[in-house]
């Protein structure tokens, strides 16, 4: 503890001594490498399971242990989450995303840890998830709560949520650029930013870690590449289409049974989680490549030696001869969704990384190898293999760049350049036109829960209800006399005041304006009651409403107020005025 203590007292005075730019990078560093260090971790205990698990193919001619341990898991998982984390694992891209978008980037303490932990069980065990996902939610934390900790701004804190993801990423393939990529353009996309060298130290860091620590055998990598062929342009443009409409498949069959059991199964955790882990196994038994992140697998596709995954399956009938496989490798890709949808949605946890690029080679050798079977057009197998990958990472994840980058920096230089471009820009468009948004971003800007591309909506979705929402208001019966009410507006410096009836309800409202004339014409004074002065309208805001609904109901009412209720109760009134005066709060806040 003490360790701790003289830690965090260096720290904060290097914070004091330090020009702001000077310890930004300072931070950078230290979330780079602790963030890198947990990935690590992470990725090693994954693997050491795996090696132990693959020990049994060398005693059954089939992995029969398949049959329960992806079962076992993700029943682990869920007895860790809810006996030592309380039942929270904040798990998915998609709580990151909402931490930025609605809580300011402050992240709680246990997002730390609880992904290596439960991640690491359930892939681990066979889980078909991935561990970038939780890696990056992981260095988001850690780089949220280094914010905390010595009280960086809100611009601050982002950036290093950003940079956390970053280093995560970058440790977890040993690519620094894609790191960077993927926060920008998953992460910290629609955030305005100008501090860049944070986030390409942090992304340095997590590599030169991955490098020195991790064996090439845990990491994706691959060294045996065709040359490009000019030639092929016309076919890469077809396997982005394709990708795209693979892309387009995954994400809607993953929602959908992800949905399902939300809204369908009311079961409890533990059922839930036994029904989706013998699904999950019995596909693991059929597909022994489902089984786990798959990378091994991809490798053995993209090396030349496709024939060793269906070896010893069920599909291995040589009458078949290559359509066997071709078959195999098929039914594998259109299956991983389910795959990784039974594993998350049955309680289990990983990410969506490993998953879409898994999909996506196998959908690019299928498509090279349809080809050269019809001798439609003879193409590079392990070329497709690679770039499919980009293409699906592009189209599931949207983020064309990051897909770009990634397979560039793991097969050791930049041959595949154009492909990549040709196959990421081709699935992203097609992508696009079935789903404006990315899958960990769809139902959370249908709720208004999220940023978008749209600076505007990202700071109003900074906004809360009850910042804008004026509870000192002036309140008069409304069986009240019009004395009254002269009297109670001389005493108000109110422009606003609230009418409710014997029962206290509330029952509309009466503007000083529409008063004005009362108090200069004696006529009126004697004729008009209080209840001829009252204002009521159709629109009314809930306190459950974002701020995007209640800037909708002020453009269609055209009031300056409209009444806030909360359940049905009258709360109090949102003006204009003080919905602008948080808007500019905001905007103050992120550029400071």
């Amino acid at each position: 503890m003490s360790v701790l203590k003289h830690h965090t007292l260096l720290i904060k005075y290097l914070h004091d001594h330090l020009s702001r730019n000077q310890f930004l990078i300072l931070s950078g560093i230290l979330v780079g490498i602790t963030t890198g260090f947990l990935a690590v971790i992470l990725k090693s205990i994954v693997h050491k399971l795996h090696i132990i698990i693959d020990a049994q193919l060398e005693v059954f001619n089939y992995p029969y242990l398949n049959l329960f341990l992806p079962l076992l898991g993700i029943l682990l998982t869920v007895w860790v989450v809810k006996v030592f984390l309380n039942g929270k694992d904040g798990k998915g891209i998609s709580n990151l995303l909402i931490d930025i978008a609605q809580r300011s980037g402050i992240m709680a303490r246990y997002k730390m840890y609880s992904q290596v932990i439960a991640s690491a069980l359930t892939v681990g065990f066979g889980g078909s998830a991935g561990l970038e996902g939780p890696i990056a939610v992981t260095g988001g934390a850690v780089g949220s709560n280094f914010a905390r900790v010595y009280k960086l701004s809100y611009r601050e804190r982002i950036l290093l949520i950003g940079c956390g993801t970053a280093s995560g990423i970058a440790t977890a393939f040993n690519a620094p650029i894609t790191g960077m990529m993927f926060a920008i353009e998953v992460i910290l996309v629609g955030v305005v930013f100008s501090d860049f060298i944070p986030l390409i130290i942090s992304a340095v860091c997590g590599a030169l870690i991955s490098k020195i620590i991790l064996d090439d055998s845990i990491l994706l990598e691959f060294k045996s590449l065709e040359e490009f062929d000019y030639q092929n342009v016309f076919y890469y443009i077809l396997l982005g289409i394709f990708t795209g409409l693979v892309s387009v498949y995954y994400s809607r069959s993953t929602m959908k049974i992800e949905n399902l059991f939300k809204q369908q199964f009311k079961w409890n955790d533990y059922s839930k989680a036994i029904f989706g882990g013998l699904l999950l196994a019995f596909l693991c038994f059929i597909f022994p490549p489902l089984f786990g992140e798959g990378y091994s697998s991809v490798k053995t596709l993209a090396s030349g030696n496709a024939h060793d995954i269906i070896t010893k399956s069920f599909f291995d009938i040589p009458q078949l001869g290559d359509w066997a496989l071709i078959i195999f490798v098929g039914l594998i890709f259109l299956f991983k969704s389910f795959a990784y949808s039974l594993t998350v949605s049955s309680g289990g946890s990983g990410g969506n990384f490993a998953p879409s690029l898994f999909a996506g080679a196998f959908s690019g050798y299928f498509f090279a190898a349809v080809n050269n079977k019809l001798n439609i057009h003879i193409l590079p197998v392990s070329n497709f293999t690679l770039v499919g990958m980009c293409g699906v990472i592009s189209g599931v994840m949207y983020a064309p760049l990051t897909g770009i980058f990634l397979i560039a920096e793991i097969t050791g230089g930049y041959d595949l350049i154009l492909p990549l471009m040709l196959v990421s820009t081709s699935a992203y468009a097609i992508a696009k036109i079935f789903e404006p948004y990315s899958m960990e971003k769809k139902h959370l800007v249908a709720q208004k829960q999220i940023f978008t591309e749209d600076y505007d909506q990202n700071l109003l979705g900074l906004i809360k209800s009850e910042e804008i929402i004026d509870t000192d208001f002036e309140v008069i019966n409304s069986n009240s006399s019009l004395g009254e009410l002269l009297i109670l507006i001389r005493q108000s410096n109110r422009n606003i005041i609230v009418c409710k009836d014997n029962n206290d309800k509330y029952v509309g409202f009466i503007l000083f304006d529409k008063v004005r004339k009362v108090l200069l014409d004696p006529e009126l004074q004697q004729t008009l009651s209080v209840k001829e002065l009252i204002s009521k309208t159709k629109f009314q805001v809930d306190t459950a409403d974002s701020v995007v609904e209640i800037i909708n109901k002020f453009e269609e009412a055209d009031l300056w107020y409209l009444p806030a209720f909360n359940r049905g109760d009258f709360v109090g009134f949102i003006s204009k005025t003080r919905f602008l005066s948080a808007y500019r709060n905001k905007l103050r806040l992120t550029l400071s």
